[in-house]
C-alpha cells in the first residue's frame, strides 16, 4: 500500500550562494518553485524526513529552513493571485477508504 502524501510549503533563507544553489536544485527535484525561495511539495512522511536530512547535510547555523505542513483545507484555501493553477490539488490515483 502506497504512502499517503502531503503538502508542505518549504521556506528557505540561505546566505552563501554557493549553498543557495545546492539547496534549490535539491529541492527543485522535489517540487515545484512557487516564489523565489518557497517551494510547494508533496511528500510522504519518509520523503519529508528525507529531504530535511539532506537539507541539514547543506545548511549551516546561518541559514534558515522553514517546512510547514499543510492540510487538506489550508490547501483548497490558499489563493495565488498571479497564477490560479499553481495550486490545483493532485489526487492519490488509487484511494481506499
Amino acid at each position: 500500500m502506497a504512502e499517503s502524501k502531503h503538502y508542505y510549503l518549504i521556506c528557505y533563507d540561505i546566505r552563501d550562494p554557493k549553498r543557495w544553489r545546492s539547496a534549490y536544485k535539491l529541492l527543485k527535484g522535489y517540487g515545484q518553485t512557487m516564489q523565489y525561495s518557497i517551494i510547494r511539495c508533496r511528500l510522504s512522511d519518509r520523503q519529508r524526513e528525507k529531504l530535511r536530512w539532506q537539507l541539514e547535510q547543506i545548511l549551516t547555523s546561518e541559514d534558515s529552513l522553514l517546512i510547514a505542513g499543510l492540510c487538506n483545507r489550508c490547501v483548497e484555501r490558499i489563493q495565488a493571485c498571479n497564477r490560479p493553477e499553481s495550486w490545483e490539488v493532485e489526487c492519490d490515483r488509487h484511494q481506499v477508504f
